[in-house]
């Protein structure tokens, strides 16, 4: 382990079941009072997930408004959709009802609405760096892309057909609840997708050029072995309580355990 690093990871996580029930209890207790909700598809509704939030937003007196139909690969312009919306609702919370592609595009709306005289496409061509970022956090619907607790946003810009990444502090977000319970209703498909994408970001940070840290790659051999055992343990039994709770926090640790990067020997966690 010789080199040097830093590590930061301020998201406070609430884990378990019901505990999106407390959602409006979080906002306010990190200070959010105008709520602009992002999300996916309309199972969030269909399954009475969103009226369970919004009735928990409701209890703490926060008023809210939706950003909906974020899709796969979030676009570029769902995020400026979302900024126009902010503004004008005078927003100061950005939560997303979904996973790692809703978060992404609530954490873009979030550097957008801090920084309004700037376009926040020019954070993810790297032109500039954010200042500010309005507060983000989550309840997340399916373990896949670790957004809930990382610095990481990608969106995709449909006119330039570019996929791009932007990695912030700022954009880290204040909570994130985290109820294996709000899988359930995934397809195995879906699940089973959502297990490939977290193996692929932690062999991504496993295989490196630049050295090898002994505990970090044990943490990922593990993080490995337990999601590939409950993938299939969910396959055969979609239900299992259990296995979903080890693959949804598996996937928030896929950030965690760091990696080196190439070419300047720096060890960074995420």
């Amino acid at each position: 382990m010789t080199n040097n690093f830093n590590f930061y990871a301020p998201t406070e996580v609430v884990f378990g079941k019901d505990t999106h029930k407390e959602t409006g209890a979080y906002v306010k207790k990190y200070g959010g009072t105008k709520i602009l909700i992002a999300y996916g598809s309309e199972r969030v509704f269909r399954t009475g997930l969103m009226d369970e939030i919004t009735d928990s937003l409701k209890k703490e007196a926060l008023t809210y408004e939706f950003l909906g139909e974020v899709v796969p690969n979030p676009h570029l312009s769902k995020v400026y959709e979302g900024i126009e919306l902010g503004r004008k609702m005078q927003a100061d919370f950005l939560l997303a009802v979904g996973g790692g592609s809703v978060i992404d595009t609530a954490k873009a709306v979030a550097y957008g609405l801090a920084e309004p005289e700037e376009d926040v496409w020019t954070l993810f061509e790297h032109t500039r760096t954010a200042r500010k970022c309005f507060p983000v956090a989550s309840v997340l619907t399916i373990a896949a892309a670790g957004s809930e607790t990382s610095m990481g946003a990608v969106i995709t810009n449909e006119k330039t057909k570019e996929k791009r990444a932007y990695d912030d502090n700022l954009s880290r977000p204040r909570f994130a609840i985290m109820n294996p319970e709000l899988t359930l209703s995934l397809s195995d498909y879906q699940t089973e997708s959502g297990c490939v994408d977290i193996m692929m970001h932690t062999m991504e940070r496993y295989f490196t050029n630049g050295g090898n840290m002994e505990i970090t790659d044990s943490i990922a051999e593990g993080l490995l072995r337990t999601v590939i055992t409950n993938a299939q343990i969910l396959h055969n039994h979609p239900q299992d309580y259990h296995a979903r709770a080890e693959i949804m926090w598996a996937g928030s640790h896929q950030h965690k355990k760091g990696h080196v990067l190439q070419g300047d020997a720096k060890c960074v966690l995420l």
